[in-house]
Order: C-alpha cells, then sequence, then structure tokens
C-alpha cells in the first residue's frame, strides 16, 4: 500500500516553517520522538536501525520511488532491505515536486547524494565518539557503521541519540562515496520495492480513496473550449436512484490554466448513478469563439504560415546566399495533428472541505500546483491544502495538470461531503490538454556531391504557452529547444523559422512534447535527402550531423539555449555521443546485412532531455500485410541510476510513440473532438507490437540525463523512414494506420 507522510505533523516535529527548504540542510536537533532521528526531510532512522526514505516524486510506473529509495541508501550505506518507503505530501520543503520533463534523477541526483553523505557524515561522527576513535578509521555498510581495526560496530538505530547532538553537516560540503563502493546505483537490476503492492492490489491509486460518506461525481464539460451552460433541467437525473445533487461547475475563463472546465456535476452514491444521472440531463450549451475550429481546415492555414517567411529564431551563415547558390533545392512538408495523453487510468482526484482547509487525494504528477490552483480558486492560503499522492496508472504529463483536483475540491466545497470526481475515458479524450497540431516546412540546399550546405526549418504550431496567456500565439525559446535551438548540424547556412499560430483547444506537455513532431520532421527529411541523393541513409544522418565535437552557441547560431534546465558546460550539445548511438544502432542491427534479407529499416535520432537516442525499425511482409518485426534502441543517458527499469521506460517509449504515429490524432469539427475511446482511437496491440524489442544502454560518466521522455521522438521517423525503404512511399503525416493495412 502507499503510505503517507502528513505534512502538518512532519513540519511539527521539525520545527520548520511552511515555506522552509530543507533540501540543502540537515536541522540541527530535528528529530520524531525519542524513538526516530529525523535528520532531514528524506531521511528518518529509528531506534529499530528501520530507514525511512522519503520519496518526493510521483510514482507513475517509471520506478522512481524504488529508483531514489536505492539511491540515497547507497550513499547513506543503508541495505535496501532495512530501507521502508513514505510518499511525501504536496510541499515546498521537498523542492520542486513536479514529475515531469524527465527531472527528477537529472536534476536531483548529486543534491539528493549529497543530502544521504551528510547524514552518513553525522552517523559516523557519532560512532567515532562512541567507539573513541578516529572517524576515518570507520567503515559505513548495510546500516552498520564498523570499526574493521577492533572488529566493533554499531547499527544505525544505537547511534542516533548520539548523532542528534552533534552539529548538522553541510550537504554541499559533505564527501561523496566514489562510484566503487556503490552497490546501488548502476546495478543491472534493482528491486522495486513497489512490486509486493502491485502483485498483491494492496497499491492505492486515484480511484481506490473512499473516506467515508464519499459521493461519486461526474461531469458534463463544454465539448468546445469556451463554451458555458446556457440552459440545463436536471428532473431527470435527480430522479435516478443514488444521485445526490447537481450543482453548476463554474464557468471557465481564459486563460483556462489549470481551473475547472465548466459545465454541470452530477454526484451520486456510486459511479453508475452518476453515470446515469449525467445521461438524463437536458443541457444547452452556449456558443463559443471556437466553435468554428476544423482542424482539417485549421491544418491548411497551418500550412500556409509555414510556407511563408516567419520569425528567424536561429540563424548562422548566409542562408538566402547560399540557397541561391545551390545545384539543387530540395523541399518537402510535414504534419502532426493533436495528440491525446490516454493514460491508462483517467484522471480523478477527491477532496475533503473542513472549516477553511482541504484535504485532497489526487494521482497527481505535481502536489504542489495543486496545492496553488485549489488554493486560487476557493480563495484560502495553499498551506490550508493538504494534497496527498497516490499511484498514478500513467501519467505521460496530464497529470501535471490540476484541473480535475480543483473541481474536485470545488464540488467537496460546496456539498459538504467528501468528493470524488471521476473521469471516463470519453472525458479523457475529449477534454485533454492536448499535445499541440504542427506544420513544418524543412528546405535545404544541396552542392553537386549531394552535401547539404543550406538548411531551413520552418515550423508553425500554437504553444502550451496559450494556456495561461490567451494572447500567445508563438512559441518560447523553451519551446523552440526541443528538437531546433539544439539540432546538431553540420552545415554552414541555417535558419530556424517560426510563424504565428492561435489555440483553439487546450493544450498541454505530453511526453516528450515538441520533440515529437520536431524528430519526425528532422528525421524523414534527412532520409529524403539520401533518397534524393542515393546514399546510404545512415551515412546521410551521420554526415548532417557532422564530426564528433561539442557545439557552442555560435556553432548552433543562437544567443542562448534553456537546455531543459541545465548547464552547457555540464550537458553540452555533444554531436559525438548523438553519432555515436547512430553508429551503434546500425551496427547492432545489421543494418547492411538486414536490408539484403529482404527487410526493410529506417532508422532515426534525437537528442531531448539531455539524452541522446537512436532507434531503426524494421518491416517485414507477411501474410499480405506490412508488420513490425523489430526494433532497436541505443540510448546514451549519462550516469543510469536503474538499468533494468530505463530498458523498461526505452520499451514503453517505443510502445508509445508507434502508437502516436499509427493511430495518434485526436481531430475537430465545429469545435469539438470527434474521438471519444478506444473504438476511434486505437493504441498498439499487443498482435501489432514488434517481435522483438533489443534495448542497449550507453554505459557512461555523464552527468544522469533524462529516461522517461527520449526514447519517444525518434519512434515515427524510424517507422515512416522504414516503410519508405520497403514501398518506395512516405509518410509525411500522423496517423500512418491506413498505409500499414489498420483500420484507425
Amino acid at each position: 500500500m502507499l503510505e503517507h507522510l502528513h505534512r502538518r505533523s512532519f513540519l511539527a516535529s521539525f520545527g520548520l516553517a511552511a515555506s522552509g527548504l530543507a533540501l540543502g540542510i540537515v536541522p540541527r536537533n530535528a528529530h520524531g520522538g525519542a524513538a526516530e532521528w529525523q535528520p532531514s526531510v528524506f531521511i528518518h532512522i529509528a531506534q529499530t536501525s528501520l530507514v525511512t526514505l522519503v520519496c518526493h516524486r510521483s510514482e507513475m510506473g517509471q520506478g522512481i520511488r524504488s529508483s531514489l529509495a536505492h539511491l540515497l541508501a547507497d550513499e547513506l550505506g543503508a541495505n535496501i532491505d532495512q530501507v521502508k518507503l513514505l510518499q511525501a505530501d504536496g510541499d515546498p520543503v521537498y523542492g520542486d515536486q513536479n514529475t515531469d520533463g524527465s527531472s527528477s534523477i537529472r536534476k536531483r541526483y548529486t543534491e539528493l547524494r549529497r543530502l544521504a553523505a551528510a547524514v552518513r557524515v553525522l552517523l559516523t561522527q557519532a560512532a567515532a565518539k562512541t567507539l573513541r576513535v578516529s572517524a576515518k578509521s570507520l567503515t559505513v555498510a548495510d546500516g552498520i557503521v564498523s570499526h574493521p581495526a577492533s572488529g566493533r560496530s554499531l547499527p544505525f538505530g544505537e547511534l542516533i541519540d548520539a548523532a542528534r547532538k552533534l552539529h548538522p553537516i553541510d550537504p554541499a560540503k559533505a564527501e561523496l562515496l566514489p562510484r566503487s563502493a556503490l552497490r546501488y546505483i548502476g546495478a543491472p537490476a534493482l528491486r522495486s520495492l513497489d512490486a509486493p503492492a502491485y502483485v498483491t492490489g494492496a497499491a492505492i491509486y486515484g480511484a481506490d480513496v473512499r473516506p467515508s460518506g464519499l459521493w461519486i461525481a461526474v461531469i458534463a464539460r463544454p465539448p468546445v473550449v469556451g463554451s458555458t451552460v446556457r440552459t440545463y433541467d436536471d428532473t431527470k437525473a435527480l430522479a435516478v436512484p443514488g444521485v445526490r445533487a447537481v450543482v453548476r461547475m463554474p464557468d471557465p475563463q481564459p486563460p483556462y490554466a489549470f481551473k475547472p472546465w465548466g459545465g454541470i456535476a452530477i454526484l451520486a452514491d456510486n459511479t453508475w448513478a452518476a453515470l446515469r444521472g449525467r445521461d438524463a440531463l437536458i443541457l444547452e450549451w452556449s456558443s463559443s469563439v471556437h466553435d468554428t475550429y476544423d482542424s482539417t481546415a485549421f491544418r491548411s492555414t497551418l500550412r500556409e504560415a509555414a510556407q511563408k517567411p516567419g520569425t528567424v529564431r536561429r540563424t548562422r551563415g548566409d542562408l538566402e546566399a547560399a540557397l541561391a547558390q545551390a545545384d539543387k533545392v530540395f523541399e518537402r512538408e510535414y504534419y502532426v495533428p493533436h495528440l491525446p495523453h490516454v493514460p491508462m487510468e483517467p484522471p480523478t482526484a477527491t477532496a475533503i472541505y473542513r472549516e477553511g482547509r482541504v484535504e485532497i487525494w489526487a494521482s497527481t504528477q505535481n502536489p504542489q500546483a495543486v496545492q496553488k490552483a485549489v488554493a486560487e480558486l476557493l480563495g484560502i492560503h495553499a498551506a490550508a491544502v493538504t494534497v496527498h499522492v497516490t499511484f498514478l496508472g500513467g501519467g505521460f504529463g496530464r497529470k501535471s495538470k490540476a484541473d480535475f483536483a480543483t473541481e474536485a475540491a470545488y464540488l467537496a466545497k460546496h456539498t459538504g461531503s467528501p468528493v470524488r470526481v471521476q473521469w471516463t475515458r470519453e472525458d479523457d479524450i475529449q477534454h485533454d490538454y492536448y499535445n499541440t497540431v504542427s506544420y513544418q516546412h524543412l528546405t535545404a540546399g544541396l552542392d553537386m556531391d549531394g552535401r547539404v550546405t543550406a538548411w531551413r526549418h520552418r515550423t508553425v504550431f500554437p504553444p502550451i504557452r496559450s494556456v495561461f496567456d490567451a494572447s500567445a500565439n508563438m512559441p518560447s525559446p523553451s519551446d523552440l529547444q526541443q528538437g531546433l535551438l539544439d539540432l546538431a548540424l553540420d552545415v554552414e547556412h541555417i535558419r530556424v523559422e517560426t510563424g504565428a499560430a492561435p489555440a483553439h483547444v487546450r493544450i498541454g506537455w505530453l511526453r516528450s512534447v515538441y520533440n515529437i513532431f520536431h524528430a519526425f520532421a528532422t528525421n524523414v527529411f534527412i532520409d529524403e535527402l539520401a533518397a534524393e541523393t542515393g546514399a546510404d541513409p545512415v551515412a546521410t544522418l551521420l554526415g548532417v550531423i557532422g564530426p564528433p565535437r561539442i557545439l557552442s552557441l555560435e556553432d548552433l547560431g543562437i544567443g542562448a539555449l534553456g537546455n531543459y534546465g541545465a548547464s552547457l558546460e555540464e550537458h553540452p550539445v555533444d554531436a559525438g555521443r548523438l553519432r555515436a548511438v547512430v553508429e551503434r544502432c546500425a551496427e547492432l542491427c545489421r543494418w547492411t546485412r538486414q536490408r539484403k534479407r529482404g527487410r526493410a529499416l529506417g532508422i532515426a535520432a534525437h537528442r531531448s532531455f539531455l539524452a541522446y537516442v537512436a532507434v531503426v525499425i524494421a518491416l517485414q511482409q507477411r501474410e499480405g500485410r506490412i508488420h513490425i518485426d523489430e526494433a532497436w534502441v541505443v540510448v546514451d543517458a549519462g550516469l543510469i541510476v536503474n538499468p533494468d527499469q530505463a530498458r523498461a521506460q526505452m520499451e514503453g517509449a517505443l510502445v508509445f510513440g508507434l502508437s502516436h504515429a499509427l493511430f495518434g490524432g485526436v481531430t475537430f469539427r465545429e469545435g469539438r473532438a470527434e474521438q471519444s475511446n478506444f473504438h476511434d482511437l486505437r493504441l498498439l496491440r499487443i498482435g501489432d507490437a514488434p517481435r522483438r524489442v533489443h534495448i542497449e544502454l550507453v554505459e557512461s560518466e555523464a552527468p544522469p540525463a533524462g529516461i522517461g521522455e527520449p526514447g519517444v521522438p525518434p519512434v515515427a521517423p524510424a517507422l515512416s523512414n522504414a516503410y519508405f525503404a520497403m514501398t518506395g512511399v512516405r509518410l509525411r503525416e500522423f496517423p500512418m494506420a491506413k498505409a500499414f493495412g489498420f483500420d484507425r
């Protein structure tokens, strides 16, 4: 089961202010009573030597709870068998809790290790005083501090009274253990601490929370962004057995951010009654400025913008002169529609409101965003909002948004009863924060030898920022860092341009975000250049990337790079690492020999979230249909804490990317989503998946990079390139299902 650390009792024992940040300090004399020592917000040690490690990130199948626990235990010198996991509530005391952007390890690796090292030093000092020996003569392992020379040892539990009296250690000055002394970090397979709960059914997900007196709510939400309830008749809804109340939700106002989406809520004793009540509602919706949104027509609007000169965001050399002097100018266009998240568990949250305070249980990726959004909606202080994080049945960025939790909080206050808001699959698909729609126009100038001398990439898409600023219609530099500003190109003349595009639906980040369509367009375009010049696709890809080198801002043709929040010194744009994964992937799949044996291969590679990933997909024709036969994935993500989980993430990314490439895309007519469930929005099924999948993790001493998202971007272009290799037909847009003989 999922155990929680309750914020108020924890802070009381700490003597810390709600706004305090304990990541960088070990509080002096911090304790939770005589039986337990709490030297930091992440590490508690009991007299029994039980070590409790607090996870401040959300678990949604990516194994972060187990990975962080092993990381802390390793540096602390604890045995993982003596470790208990505790899920943190939402609170600024933990620092950033947003489990998004492949950031849990890459942003916190050194920080958390130093925190554990500081606690280990305190335990060592306490043992040195107790045993009257030098701290340097002691070793720490398996939760025991030992003095090898005398054979004496003390378990952690016997040291906590002495340790709590010592002056705290500054984690920034704590010396980390050498890699050779670490038994867990980087081990081939780390134990999943949550596996028993998964297997036995004890794991608590959002829909498992059932406080006494709970009402279940489903909501009839506006079918078009900006629409509101004009009139409604709830007579028949209230007549449904089990229906308790009908509540009108607040009308949404732009910018929509994470506010409730409006509509009419049906509250009942159970989900079935609530659904029947919603079906019985008689509703009339108001008009909206987005009523005329037609995704097919909007595609033409985006195409028109992509064909015109746009705002220059990256420039190097003299592009126009280079194109004028080129022996050949080659141009192509690519389109990717709105993509939904479709987590296996639709959004759900439970709330209780009492005397100006709210307690929420939510399958959220960002409990602090829930705190903020609920506090703003109800007009209370964020400290009055307690957010308990349940397990998530998938997230992919959808559950970073707090809208479903704000709905539960609003209804709990309005009714005075505990309320769980349950989204259905139809709600999930038709009221998502979709990955944005995009259109891209790429142009290359070629010399007489087929070498690329000029490169222009125009991209047009409504940005995520439109959710927070209704007037936003152009991407920001942080948007463009995803596969455009950081793209390694061995081309003398480069220009990246953007066009304006208004948003007509709510847009949000989805696993790998803009990298999906930027990697798609770039990699398919490079493959098209290979076909145009009669060259090998791998050789062409490596030629465009260029020789191994670190690219400076001047080399890239930009003034600054957000670089996913990391410094360019620690995580540079490294063409050598990108080349290496391409070369290794081609080697693993036996690129030349496989193609001679009548199979078709496609390759793609991409840098995202500071990791480098190459994918090769092999197609084979059987029984009159093209099948995805094999896939190879090579990833260089720097130092990897949990290799087995990293492989699982790459396998999941492969399936995720194939699902979107083959079946993805929500279309709109008259402002309404046309798809609603798995009958018209398919996902990849077992029989559609590759027969064999090969994952290789590059051993590296580079700092940790992202893992959860970087595997997605190269998948779709590798599939498209393989299809061309087999058929001679180019697939330049999603979904590709019809070409592969699938019904969408």
